[in-house]
């Protein structure tokens, strides 16, 4: 088993396998001459990135050694923390402008007020706008801390406004280790967890621990390796928005109706009793909240998908150029091989192409069932539709 890197001190030790970014960061929260005034923290999904940025904002507003005041940031609750984290498809340009006035408060308790966008890649070009001035000119004690998978995914007025940190891809058997020692699950389960879920921390210890997670990943994976004809490929995208919906609403049913209960309570509204007209606004303010998050929640399901069909044909590809070591989806490793035999390379390359098409359409709001119907198409006769 590898071995893990020794913990560090408050607040870095909730940081994992990015012993260099922390030097960075540690060094510019305790010297005012290397801090920049905005950050964009850039990492695969999975890296890190929003634990790191926490951990940062804690450094920067507490004073050295005040571990309560630490602990109280990296919960969340300290009033010179702000953090978005948006549950929907898209950062709204109404939150983007409440950032924008904290951001000229000064700091209540602490050295600095920090402002973390944790899915900085989820801003429109009118959201992304709205930040600029206020990354061009931040008041003195404001630190700015994007989070995103990279820095392409933001417009270039923002990156040229922010100092950048690349976060590495922790080895596979590195988070493997990792998974083990938190969950206690055999090693073997944990390598097969790490390595499908392309070193992603925590999908890597959903899978782990989750065998309905397991079964249903194997169960997508064999239906499309399944598909060679068009009526096979709407089959199988039907069954896989199907497993995704009732993934989606898994996760967020109960969240759903606790939030509805707990509003009710807030407005003195009883238990079973009718919902007066007074607050039947605020009530439907909530639930279109709510069906906004189930849309991300399908759309994320059914991008993760996508991942594991991407790490599929990754592994066709190496295949076909003889470098066939590293294989992510190593159990059809001979429906790989078959695959890899009947196929060229160009049509490989193709399907990957297509699959990172049927994405970027799936965040513009693109009919998910078209999309993979679409896509599953192409993986079936090599050709777009």
């Amino acid at each position: 088993m590898p071995a893990l890197a020794a913990p560090v001190d408050a607040p870095w030790d909730a940081v994992w396998g990015q012993e260099e970014a922390v030097r960075s960061l540690r060094a510019a929260a305790e010297d005012p001459a290397m801090l920049a005034h905005a950050w964009l923290i850039v990492g695969p999904p999975g890296s890190g990135r929003s634990t790191l940025a926490r951990a940062f904002a804690a450094a920067l507003i507490a004073e050295p050694g005040d571990e309560a005041a630490m602990h109280q940031v990296l919960a969340g609750t300290h009033p010179d923390l702000t953090a978005l984290r948006t549950e929907q498809v898209v950062i709204r340009i109404d939150e983007a402008r409440r950032l924008v006035e904290r951001a000229y408060f000064a700091p209540s308790l602490g050295r600095h007020r920090v402002i973390v966008v944790e899915d900085a890649d989820r801003m429109t070009e009118r959201t992304s706008n709205v930040l600029l001035k206020a990354l061009e000119e931040p008041p003195e004690h404001t630190v700015w801390v994007l989070c995103a998978p990279s820095d392409a995914d933001l417009l270039p007025t923002i990156r040229s406004r922010v100092r950048l940190l690349r976060l590495r891809e922790p080895d596979v058997d590195d988070v493997a280790a990792l998974i083990a020692q938190r969950t206690g699950v055999p090693l073997d389960v944990a390598e097969q967890s790490a390595r499908h879920a392309q070193r992603h921390i925590g999908m890597a210890q959903r899978l782990a621990t989750d065998a309905d997670a397991r079964a249903r990943r194997a169960e997508t994976v064999e239906g499309v390796l399944r598909v060679r004809g068009i009526s096979d490929a709407v089959e199988v995208a039907g069954s896989v928005v199907r497993v995704a919906t009732d993934d989606a609403k898994a996760l967020t049913a109960q969240r759903d109706e606790e939030e509805r209960a707990a509003l009710l309570r807030t407005l003195g509204v009883a238990p079973g009793a009718a919902v007066p007209p007074a607050v039947r606004g605020q009530l439907s303010a909530l639930e279109d909240d709510q069906k906004r998050r189930a849309t991300r929640s399908l759309r994320d399901g059914i991008d993760r998908v996508l991942t594991d069909l991407q790490s599929l044909y990754r592994d066709v590809v190496v295949i076909q150029f003889g470098r066939d070591g590293d294989l992510i989806n190593r159990e059809y490793e001979r429906d790989l091989r078959a695959i890899a035999a009947d196929w060229t390379p160009e049509r490989t390359l193709g399907v990957l192409d297509r699959i990172a098409e049927t994405r970027r359409n799936l965040q513009q709001n693109v009919a998910p069932l078209l999309a993979l119907e679409s896509m599953l198409i192409t993986v079936a006769t090599g050709t777009t539709p």
